[in-house]
């Protein structure tokens, strides 16, 4: 089975639509890696944590930042296909 990205977003600060871009940029750019990338409201203001299964990729709260889409395919790309060429998001 292919792994599944989860994007859980506060809806309270107005974050879906952010997590809806990165979920299509993610479906476009590994659409034959991913089983899928689920959006999951959280309960927790402020939360924006984007899990690859059960494994955190990303923290906002801990990193005190959003993650760059580039940065996001790159951390997405070493864990599911680490051959995959990204082509300008691999570019310095």
């Amino acid at each position: 089975m292919k792994p599944v990205i989860t994007i859980a977003y506060c809806p309270k600060c107005g974050w879906l639509l952010r997590a809806a871009y990165m979920a299509q940029e993610l479906l476009t750019t590994f659409a034959d890696d991913l089983g899928g990338v689920t959006l999951r409201p959280a309960e927790v203001a402020g939360t924006y944590i984007i899990y690859l299964e059960e494994t955190i990729l990303f923290d906002r709260k801990e990193q005190g930042h959003f993650p760059e889409i580039k940065a996001l395919k790159q951390l997405v790309r070493d864990q599911v296909n680490p051959g995959k060429n990204l082509g300008h998001s691999d570019r310095t």
